[in-house]
C-alpha cells in the first residue's frame, strides 16, 4: 500500500519537473471511457497486490516472499520463451534451472521445518496458532461468543 502512496506523493512533482503536464492534454483517449475503466481495474488490482503482499510478509517472511516473486517471475519467463518458441542458450536456461530448483529446494526445507515444529500440534490449536499468526496477535485470540 505504501508504494501506491509513495507514487502519488512523487508522480505529480516528477511530472512538473518534467514538462510532461503538457502531454497529458494531448493525449488521446483523456477522456475516453474504456481507458478509464481499464485504468480503474488496474489500480484496484495493483492496490490488492499490494496488500497481498503484505499478508503473505506477515504469514511468512521477507525472505520467502522474496522468493516466490523470484520463482514466480523465473517461471513465467520460461513459459514466455516456451510459448513463443525463442531460442535461448545453454547458460539462460541453466540460470533459469537454478532459480526455479533453488526456490523449490527452500520451499520444500520450510515445509519440512513446519511439518516438525506442527507435528505435535492438534489441527484446532494448529488453525487457532495460524489466525493468531495472521492476525499479527501476540496472545490468545478472543472468542466471540
Amino acid at each position: 500500500m505504501y508504494n501506491n502512496l509513495n507514487a502519488l506523493v512523487l508522480f505529480l512533482p516528477l511530472m512538473l519537473f518534467n514538462g510532461e503536464f503538457g502531454a497529458v492534454f494531448y493525449f488521446d483517449n483523456l477522456f475516453d471511457t474504456t481507458f478509464w475503466i481499464l485504468m480503474t481495474f488496474g489500480g484496484i488490482f495493483g492496490f490488492m497486490m499490494g496488500y497481498v503482499t503484505g499478508w503473505q510478509i506477515q504469514a511468512t517472511s521477507p525472505l520467502t516472499h522474496n522468493i516466490s516473486g523470484t520463482a514466480k517471475a523465473a517461471a513465467q519467463t520460461v513459459m514466455a520463451v516456451m510459448w513463443y518458441s525463442e531460442v535461448k542458450t545453454m547458460l539462460w536456461w541453466t540460470s533459469n534451472f537454478v532459480v526455479l530448483f533453488g526456490s523449490a529446494a527452500y520451499t520444500y526445507v520450510q515445509k519440512r521445518v513446519m511439518d516438525k515444529k506442527n507435528s505435535g500440534a492438534s489441527p484446532v490449536s494448529q488453525a487457532k496458532s495460524d489466525e493468531i499468526k495472521l492476525l499479527g496477535r501476540d496472545g490468545e485470540a478472543e472468542e466471540s461468543v
